[in-house]
């Protein structure tokens, strides 16, 4: 069917065929009383209209339940007023006496935190080597030196400011020939976000992502992590470079730990100096 034909009528009637003429007869003087009847009958039958009846119920009913609404209302307004229960209030004593003491500096990890956080990281061993690779910056780490330890030093300043970067503590040592040890404390301003718990995730996933990697959970820490990764770094020229890290946070400080050698990493190293540097926050 053409998509522009008109669609028929679904309440209209199909066409009834014609039916066959007959031969022509002689037309009847008067038609009797019943065939004239049948004549005025029309050919299409009628719809059934709604009955009166139905109408009187209908009306009826809405009668009565007006009716009845006006009664339950002249019956209530003749009752005196029911009396509701008390509710029941118990009596607390009022707690007397000054408030707690503050923290004390022992107690309260904000104070330390918020003073030089330096004094917080691990101390290097005897005998150690300073770091000669952090440079002259007092054990600080400003928000330009801390982008550039990334491979990606624009992107990271510009997430670093997103996190409210606010300072970093860093320590390190070397031990022997290759034997080199980097501690950070990151300190984050955290009015809009956590962004220290953040920081120590992004770590255990890029940990996690490297292959041939052992891990351990740090006591003491809830979901700080401990990582030995087995299959050392190897180029032409150079001795093989084993490496170790551990992720953790407390308030708004997140733990970095990096450890690297050209023999494999035991973890007990990893694990010592993680749990030491933790118990320090």
């Amino acid at each position: 069917m053409p998509e522009d034909a008109p669609v028929a009528d679904p309440g209209a009637r199909l066409p009834v065929e014609p039916a066959p003429v007959e031969p022509a007869q002689a037309e009847p003087a008067q038609a009797e009383p019943a065939q004239a009847a049948e004549a005025d009958v029309p050919a299409e039958p009628r719809v059934r209209r709604r009955g009166r009846t139905a109408l009187l119920i209908a009306t009826a009913a809405v009668l009565g339940l007006v009716a009845g609404t006006c009664t339950g209302f002249v019956v209530q307004a003749d009752r005196e007023p029911t009396q509701l229960a008390p509710l029941s209030q118990p009596t607390v004593a009022q707690v007397k006496g000054d408030g707690p003491e503050p923290l004390s500096a022992a107690q309260d990890h904000r104070v330390k935190t918020d003073g030089d956080l330096r004094k917080l990281l691990v101390p290097r061993p005897k005998g150690a080597k300073s770091a000669d690779w952090l440079g002259d910056d007092d054990g600080w780490m400003d928000i330009g030196s801390y982008a550039e330890s990334y491979e990606k030093p624009a992107g990271a300043f510009r997430e670093l400011i997103s996190d409210e970067y606010r300072r970093a503590a860093v320590t390190g040592w070397s031990s022997g020939s290759t034997y080199t040890v980097e501690v950070r404390l990151v300190q984050f301003r955290q009015e809009e976000k956590l962004a220290a718990a953040d920081a120590a995730e992004e770590g255990h996933y890029w940990a996690g992502r490297k292959s041939d990697t052992s891990d351990w959970p740090v006591p003491g820490t809830g979901d700080g992590v401990a990582y030995v990764h087995n299959k050392p770094d190897t180029k032409p020229g150079y001795l093989p470079l084993y490496e170790a890290e551990a992720h953790a946070w407390r308030g708004d400080v997140a733990m970095e730990i990096w450890v690297y050698d050209s023999k494999p990493i035991p973890k007990a190293k990893i694990m010592d100096l993680a749990e030491r540097q933790m118990e320090r926050l």
